[in-house]
């Protein structure tokens, strides 16, 4: 970064940390004993689909990686589009095995980053749920490298639970890297893996 960048206010984007998804099994640690969260075992990576053959070969890729485990009684990846065009890989484990998810997820986003598709990269997500049945997900935010929770009321009306989501936020401090900016939480309705 120059002088002139300094000058005009300009700074560099955040390089995404995809290591830093390895952090979210002890995160799901503190939320069970914090808040009563425990882990679905589902979790899911947005991203712009791309159009194109060097694209759909990487898909078919990923599904090959991760459905290797299908024979033995893992269940398949899908692959889901949203209302907005974004593509939604969901990944599911048992829930007591956080780590396998996690490398799920990681393995996705190292794909697509190295065959070049980093760009397209929205986020990634790990769901959870309370006593009481009530949504939570941690959203990593790949061009941020941050993580923030979000947690939908459901019901359809596209409402959110505030104080779940800063209670979350308040037992990961120590755990995540969180997203300052409560701008940037932004909602994903309907994303799988909740």
């Amino acid at each position: 970064m120059g002088l002139l960048d300094v000058i005009l206010g300009r700074t560099k984007p955040v390089r995404p940390d995809l290591d830093r998804l390895f952090a979210l099994p002890s995160a799901a640690l503190t939320l069970r004993a914090g808040a009563g969260l425990e882990p679905t075992g589902r979790g899911s990576v947005c991203f712009a689909s791309v159009e194109g053959g060097a694209f759909d070969a990487l898909r078919e890729d990923v599904r090959r990686l991760l459905d290797a485990d299908t024979a033995r009684g893992g269940t398949p990846v899908e692959f889901l589009r949203d209302p907005y065009g974004y593509t939604w890989l969901l990944a599911q484990e048992p829930p007591d095995d956080v780590p396998a998810l996690v490398n799920d997820l990681h393995a996705v986003n190292t794909l697509l980053e190295d065959a070049g598709f980093g760009p397209q990269l929205l986020c990634s997500l790990l769901g959870f749920r309370d006593g009481r049945g009530r949504p939570l997900a941690l959203v990593y935010l790949y061009k941020r490298g941050t993580f923030y929770p979000f947690a939908p009321i459901e019901g359809g009306r596209e409402r959110r639970d505030h104080e779940l989501e800063l209670q979350a936020r308040a037992l990961l401090a120590d755990d995540l890297r969180i997203e300052e900016d409560l701008s940037r939480w932004f909602p994903v309705w309907g994303a799988p893996g909740l």
